[in-house]
C-alpha cells in the first residue's frame, strides 16, 4: 500500500471519528471497505499511530481505489485486528490469532459491532447477543452473564481481547468496541473450554483519534444512565483515552435494583517505527439484586403471566456484587526479519459475592405453598496471564505460508465458599409460604455446613501452540494448528485441611479447509477439540469429586458456506456435529450439585445475514436449528434422548434498520424461539415465543443523535430463560428507554 493511501484512510478517521450517518451506496462503500481493509493488514509492518498494529498478508493486493466522498461511518478500522461497516465484521484477527477476513476463517464468526450496539441500545452480553443465531440467554442464577452457544452451556467462556475473563459477574459494554462470536470448540486459540464457543469482547483503545462523547439515557423503572469516551494526542507519540460509566436503575422485576459504575483509562506509547506500548486498567463495580425469578407447578412456569413482576424469596437478603480491577499491557514490535510479536499481559483481580433467598421448590398441587431456600456464595479470584504469540508469513515455491507460533503462561487462586441459610422461624434451610404471597422477610442465619464448598484453591497452567495458515492458490487454503496444555489444579478444604489435585496434560488439535470458486464465495469444512477441566466454569464446587474428575472433552466436525452478496452483505450457512463427553449436568433433585459423567450430542444448521441490503437497509440476524440430545442415562428423569435443557430446537432473529432519510431512521426487531425445557430431565417446558422491539433514531445534528428503544413492543408474556425447574425469568414487559448522544 502507498502512503499516499494510507494516510488518505488516516486522515478519513481523523476528520470523521467514525460515526455512522447517512450513506451515500453501497458501491461507494464498498471500494472504501477495500481499500481500509488492506490499510489494515498494512499497518502493522510500519506501526502507524492511528491504524491497528497487524502484520501484513503478503497476499493482499488490492488496485488503488479513491476514498474521496467516503459515507461516513461505512468504515471502521478497529483495536485488535478488526474490519467493520455497519451490522457487518469483515476481518478479525481473534479467530486465528492473525488478521484474516471472515470469509477465509474456517469457523462460525459473528461479530457484533458498535453501530449494532448502540442501534438496539442494549447494555450487557445477554441482551447484545440476543440476535445472534445459536446464542441463547441463561439464568445464571440472576447474578452472572450465562450462554448457551450450540446447545454448552457456560459461565466461564468469556475473553476480552483473547485473554480469559471467567470470574462469572454482569460484564458491561461502555468500554466496548465490539463483540466476538466465535462457535465450536477454540482450544487451539483460547485454550480450555468453549465446547460450543467463546465471547470476545474488543476494548476502545487510545488510537489517537480525537473523542468526546457523552451518552446520557433514561426510561421505564427509573432507569438513569450516563457514559462518556473522551480521548486525544498527548503528543506525536502518546495517546490517551478515558471511558466511563454510571448506572442506578429499577428493574421490571420488584424489588430488584440495579447499581453499576466503571472506569477504564488507556494509552498507547509508539516506542519506535516497530515498536507499540498499550495500557489500560479498568475499575468496575456491579451491585444489584439477585433474583433467580419463579417457581412452577404442573410442569410448567407457575402463573407466569401474573407474576412477571413477583419475587420469591426476600429481596432485602438477596445481594449480589462485585469490584474488579483489571490491568493489562499490550507489546507489539516488528523485527527486522518480518517477524512480529505481539505479547499480552493481564493482572486481574475480582471481589465477588452473592446471597439468595430463593424458590427451592415447586408450587404444591394446591397452590397455597412453595418452600424458600438460602444461601451465599464468595468467589474471589486472582488471575495472572500471559499471551506472546510470533507470526512470520513466507513463501514455499508458490504456496503462501502465515505460520503463528506462541506460548501462555498462567496462574489463577482464590476462593470458594458457600454458606447455607437457616431460616429464624423453623431453624431449617425451608421455609414455606403462600405463592400468592411470597415475599419473606424471616431472618436467616448463614453457615458453612459440610456439604457447602470452603476452599483455597490455585491452578498454573502453561500451553504452547503452534499454526500454519496455507494459501494454496486463490481457491485453496488450509489451516492446521496443535496446542498443548498443562493444568496443575489444587482445592485445600480448610475446614480439613485436606488437599484435592490434579495435573492435566492436554493436546487439542485443529484443521480446515477453505475453497473459494469465487472470490466472494467461500465453502469450509473444519474439525476441532476442546477440554474443560476441573480449572473451568468453577473451580471448586460441592464436592471434592468435582476436582479430580475428568476433564470434559469436546469434538467438533462443521461444513459451511459464506458467501459476500456484495462487499457490504455476507450471508452464512454452517452444518455441525458437536459431540461433549464426561459433562457436569446439574443434578436437578440436588441445586448445586453435578451428575459427572454426562454425554451428548449436539447437530445444527445455522444461517446468518449482516451487513446493507441496500444503502437505507440494514440487517443483522438468522436462522438456528439446534438439536441437542442427552446421549446416555444418568439418572432416572434424565436418559438418553432428552432434550439438552434451555436449547430451543429452532429459533429466529432478525433486526433491521430503515433510514428514512438523512436524519431518521427506524429500526425493527423480531425474535422467535420454540419451547424448550428447563433442564434435562424433561419434566418443567418453557413456552415458545415471540417478540418484536423498535427503534427510533433522530440526527439532531452531525453532532447529536437522539434514540428511542422499545422491548417487547406488543408487550408479550413470555418466559426468557431459567436456572433450573423452579428458578425461571419471566420476559420483560413493554420497556421504554431513551438516550441522547453527544460529540464534540
Amino acid at each position: 500500500m502507498t502512503a499516499q493511501r494510507r494516510n488518505d484512510v488516516v486522515k478519513y478517521r481523523q476528520e470523521d471519528g467514525g460515526e455512522n450517518v447517512r450513506r451515500r451506496g453501497t458501491n461507494e462503500v464498498a471500494g472504501v471497505l477495500l481499500t481500509g481493509t488492506a490499510a489494515v493488514f498494512a499497518a502493522s509492518a510500519q506501526a502507524q499511530p492511528v491504524v491497528p498494529v497487524l502484520e501484513t498478508p503478503a497476499a493482499v493486493e488490492l488496485d488503488e481505489l479513491a476514498v474521496e466522498g467516503l459515507a461516513r461511518g461505512a468504515l471502521r478500522l478497529e483495536p485488535q485486528g478488526g474490519v467493520t461497516v455497519g451490522y457487518l465484521g469483515k476481518a478479525t484477527r481473534t479467530a486465528t490469532k492473525t488478521p484474516t477476513p471472515l470469509i477465509d476463517t474456517p469457523q462460525s464468526v459473528t461479530v457484533i459491532t458498535r453501530e449494532q450496539i448502540r442501534d438496539q441500545g442494549f447494555q450487557s452480553i445477554g441482551e447484545a447477543t440476543r440476535y445472534v443465531p445459536g446464542v441463547i440467554q441463561a439464568q445464571g442464577e440472576g447474578n452472572r452473564d450465562e450462554l448457551i452457544i450450540r446447545g454448552q452451556r457456560s459461565n466461564a467462556d468469556f475473553f476480552v481481547n483473547g485473554i480469559r475473563d471467567d470470574v462469572q459477574y454482569y460484564r458491561d459494554l461502555y468500554n466496548i468496541q465490539r463483540i466476538e462470536v466465535l462457535k465450536g470448540p477454540n482450544a487451539m486459540i483460547f485454550g480450555r473450554g468453549g465446547g460450543g464457543g467463546v465471547i470476545n469482547r474488543v476494548l476502545k483503545e487510545a488510537d489517537g483519534v480525537p473523542v468526546r462523547e457523552i451518552v446520557a439515557q433514561g426510561g421505564q423503572f427509573a432507569n438513569k444512565r450516563v457514559a462518556l469516551d473522551v480521548g486525544d494526542r498527548v503528543s506525536d507519540s502518546v495517546f490517551f483515552r478515558m471511558n466511563g460509566v454510571f448506572e442506578d436503575t429499577a428493574t421490571y422485576r420488584d424489588f430488584v435494583d440495579i447499581r453499576r459504575y466503571g472506569v477504564n483509562p488507556t494509552m498507547t506509547f509508539l516506542l519506535g517505527p516497530q515498536t507499540t506500548l498499550k495500557l489500560s486498567y479498568e475499575y468496575f463495580h456491579d451491585d444489584r439484586t439477585t433474583d433467580r425469578g419463579i417457581p412452577s407447578q404442573f410442569g410448567r412456569p407457575y402463573r407466569y403471566r401474573e407474576n412477571r413482576a413477583t419475587y420469591f424469596g426476600n429481596p432485602f437478603l438477596s445481594p449480589t456484587y462485585v469490584n474488579a480491577h483489571i490491568a493489562t499491557a499490550q507489546l507489539d514490535h516488528v523485527f527486522e526479519n518480518g517477524v512480529v510479536m505481539r505479547s499480552q499481559s493481564r493482572i486481574a483481580d475480582y471481589e465477588k459475592f452473592y446471597q439468595n433467598v430463593f424458590p427451592g421448590g415447586a408450587v404444591n398441587a394446591a397452590g397455597t405453598a412453595v418452600n424458600i431456600s438460602a444461601y451465599n456464595s464468595q468467589t474471589d479470584r486472582t488471575n495472572y496471564f500471559n499471551q506472546t504469540d510470533f507470526t512470520y508469513q513466507f513463501l514455499t515455491g508458490p504456496v503462501k505460508h502465515t505460520l503463528l507460533a506462541g506460548f501462555e503462561l498462567g496462574y489463577q487462586e482464590g476462593l470458594s465458599l458457600r454458606q447455607d441459610g437457616f431460616f429464624a422461624t423453623t431453624g431449617t434451610q425451608n421455609l414455606v409460604v403462600n405463592p400468592l404471597s411470597p415475599v419473606s422477610r424471616v431472618g436467616i442465619t448463614f453457615r458453612n455446613i459440610a456439604s457447602g464448598a470452603n476452599s483455597r484453591y490455585d491452578l498454573g497452567l502453561a500451553a504452547a501452540y503452534v499454526q500454519d495458515q496455507i494459501e494454496l492458490n486463490e481457491h485453496v487454503q488450509l489451516i492446521g494448528g496443535l496446542r498443548f496444555d498443562h493444568f496443575d489444579f489444587a482445592a485445600t478444604d480448610r475446614r480439613t485441611n485436606v488437599t484435592n489435585a490434579r495435573i492435566d496434560d492436554l493436546i487439542s488439535p485443529r484443521a480446515g479447509v477453505v475453497v473459494k470458486p469465487l472470490p466472494n464465495l467461500a465453502f469450509y469444512t473444519s474439525y476441532s477439540v476442546s477440554y474443560l477441566p476441573s480449572s473451568g466454569d468453577q473451580f471448586s464446587a460441592l464436592t471434592p469429586g468435582l476436582v479430580i474428575a475428568q476433564p470434559e472433552k469436546f469434538e467438533n466436525t462443521e461444513v459451511g458456506v459464506k458467501y459476500d452478496v456484495s462487499p457490504v452483505l455476507q450471508l452464512t450457512g454452517a452444518l455441525f456435529n458437536l459431540d461433549r463427553s464426561n459433562q457436569r449436568i446439574a443434578d436437578p433433585n440436588r441445586p448445586g450439585f453435578f451428575l459427572t459423567s454426562g454425554q451428548t450430542n449436539t447437530q445444527g444448521a445455522e444461517i446468518g445475514v449482516n451487513g446493507y441490503v441496500t444503502d437505507w437497509w440494514s440487517v443483522a440476524g438468522g436462522y438456528a436449528f439446534t438439536d441437542a440430545r442427552i446421549t446416555n442415562n444418568l439418572s432416572p428423569t434424565i436418559v438418553a434422548g432428552n432434550f439438552v435443557g434451555l436449547v430451543p430446537l429452532n429459533a429466529f432473529t432478525l433486526w433491521n434498520k430503515f433510514d428514512i432519510d438523512q436524519r431518521f431512521s427506524v429500526g425493527v426487531g423480531f425474535i422467535n424461539q420454540s419451547h424448550t425445557f428447563a433442564t434435562s430431565d424433561q419434566t418443567v417446558r418453557l413456552p415458545s415465543y415471540s417478540r418484536f422491539d423498535l427503534g427510533l433514531f433522530y440526527n439532531i445534528s452531525e453532532n447529536a443523535r437522539a434514540q428511542v428503544n422499545i422491548e417487547n413492543l406488543f408487550d408479550r408474556n413470555y418466559i426468557i430463560s431459567a436456572h433450573n425447574n423452579n428458578n425461571i425469568l419471566p420476559g420483560a414487559p413493554r420497556t421504554v428507554r431513551a438516550q441522547v448522544v453527544v460529540r464534540w
